[in-house]
């Protein structure tokens, strides 16, 4: 009674509010403090549901789960384009990569002859730049040195003065007065998303595009990976030259109909990769005719269209529709620099279409492959330089000849005949004679031997889609001169008497 009677006392008033608060306080705490004294140190604490620590079992299981689970996914389209590479094309140019030839720094590495690279004029290229460099960054405009000039957003498409500049030199490559309008130009950064985003804009996942064959091994990723379409081979053959036919292109269009698979375009190579040949203006209207007939478009690669060689004639598309009634909404070129001019690294293509349906679409599709400021700055200098682009056309064709003449020249000593073409980077050899057994198989254990053996990378034919085994794609204009006979010899030591047959 003598605690509550005070403790009723405080509460009444007479020891006022706060001590009324305050004793019940203490006297909590006092007991809280007596109690964790007495209590054993070697107690164990609560078990906590938060903690790490929980129990064996219940830890276990759920690494159990989460192994159960398997490893982590990826998309399928990612799983598929992971794969390693299969085709004989990406594993010589791998190999050539990890081992690459220099006539001082390693003459027992292998000679790359299966990438298309137009190295003969880079002396050019290096000499323009470094005479120009001032000009290239601050503009031929002259003015102070700005970077907003190129650290702000651009067009995606491309900036009005480069496509200007892109048509005038593709003018002067063409000749024969054809013009190019650039309002109908859309810029990419190479040729290949130019490829990729044309199959986006004229097809659908499981559509087919007709291609004539042989055709350039990278088509198959290009146009396919990630747009879902189909390439349909239309077979040439060496009794023609492996020039198309219309006939041809007709029976397979037809095949790819009856399996109820929609056809959307023809895709041409012309200057054609691997073969080098030409497509006559007589065979362009007679493609022109069979698209409207199918109601189907054309994509025209012209990549190769400014490495044409003893005056030979290169025919655009472009021209063939400029002169003749067609309907133009179904016609679009490809084109870039990496080939004509050799800027393969500065990644510059473009997109020519009389389609402004296309032309939209596209435009709005480059913000994922647009050309970086700096790059376009670069180009709009280097092909308004008229003086150099004649110079360098006129060296750069001259140049590709003699280069083809003294390798071909050097084949046919070996008792390898080429095609009779001449234009672009590479000879189309008839090596037929030279693999072990007719066939696949045996074009295949050629080019493994010339790879391994004579460290030499070949594009077979196999890799192209051709029909006939035995046929190999030769790209000399990564040579030097003083290479070619390094080539042969090699050559030689592989094949060893077979070269002397016919």
């Amino acid at each position: 009674m003598r605690l509550v009677v005070p403790l009723q006392g405080v509460a009444q008033g007479r020891g006022g509010l706060l001590l009324g608060s305050v004793i019940p306080c203490a006297l909590f705490c006092f007991l809280q403090l007596y109690f964790k004294r007495r209590r054993s140190p070697s107690d164990p604490p609560p078990p906590s549901t938060s903690s790490s620590n929980q129990p064996g079992m219940t830890r276990h299981s759920s690494l159990s789960n989460l192994l159960s689970r398997g490893p982590l996914r990826i998309s399928s389209l990612a799983t598929s384009i992971a794969k390693p590479d299969d085709s004989p094309y990406y594993m010589g140019l791998d190999k050539a990569s990890e081992d690459p030839y220099n006539r001082i720094a390693n003459p027992d590495g292998v000679i790359q002859l299966g990438l298309s690279e137009n190295r003969l004029c880079f002396d050019l290229i290096e000499k323009w730049t470094s005479e120009n460099l001032r000009d290239w960054v601050m503009g031929r405009e002259g003015g102070d040195l700005s970077i907003s000039g190129i650290a702000t957003y651009q067009p995606y498409d491309g900036t009005m003065k480069l496509k200007m500049a892109m048509a005038g030199f593709m003018s002067r490559v063409i000749g024969r007065d054809v013009s190019y309008e650039p309002s109908q130009m859309v810029l990419t950064s190479g040729v290949t998303p130019a490829i990729e985003t044309l199959c986006f804009c004229l097809a659908d996942h499981g559509n087919a595009f007709l291609v004539p064959t042989p055709y350039y091994p990278s088509f198959d990723r290009d146009m396919k990976w990630r747009t879902g379409v189909e390439l349909i081979p239309v077979h040439c053959r060496s009794k023609d030259d492996f020039v198309l036919s219309i006939s041809a292109l007709d029976q397979a269009f037809n095949q790819t109909r009856k399996r109820e698979t929609k056809i959307r375009g023809i895709l041409l190579s012309n200057p054609a990769n691997p073969v080098g040949n030409l497509l006559s203006r007589e065979m362009l209207e007679a493609l022109l005719k069979f698209a409207e007939e199918k109601n189907i478009h054309i994509i025209s690669d012209e990549i190769f269209a400014g490495s044409i060689y003893e005056e030979k004639e290169f025919v655009s598309i472009a021209e063939v529709v400029g002169s003749e009634d067609v309907d133009k909404n179904r016609v679009h070129i490809v084109y870039g620099l990496s080939k004509d001019l050799f800027l393969p690294g500065v990644r510059v293509g473009m997109i020519y279409s009389f389609n402004e349906n296309v032309l939209a679409a596209a435009r709005k599709l480059t913000r994922f492959s647009s050309v970086s400021a700096p790059t376009q700055r670069l180009l709009v200098s280097m092909l308004s330089d008229t003086r150099f682009i004649v110079e360098y056309i006129q060296t750069n064709k001259k140049r590709i000849q003699d280069m083809r003449d003294l390798f071909v020249a050097g084949l046919e000593e070996l008792g390898i005949k080429c095609t009779d073409s001449r234009s672009s980077l590479y000879c189309w050899a008839d090596m037929r004679n030279l693999i072990p057994t007719y066939g696949e198989k045996g074009e295949l254990e050629l080019w493994e031997k010339l790879l391994n053996v004579g460290k030499i990378n070949l594009t077979p034919g196999s890799a192209c889609h051709c029909i006939e085994p035995g046929w190999f794609r030769c790209c000399f204009t990564t040579l030097d001169k003083e290479d070619v006979h390094v080539v042969m010899e090699r050559i030689r030591k592989v094949v060893g008497s077979r070269t002397s047959c016919g």
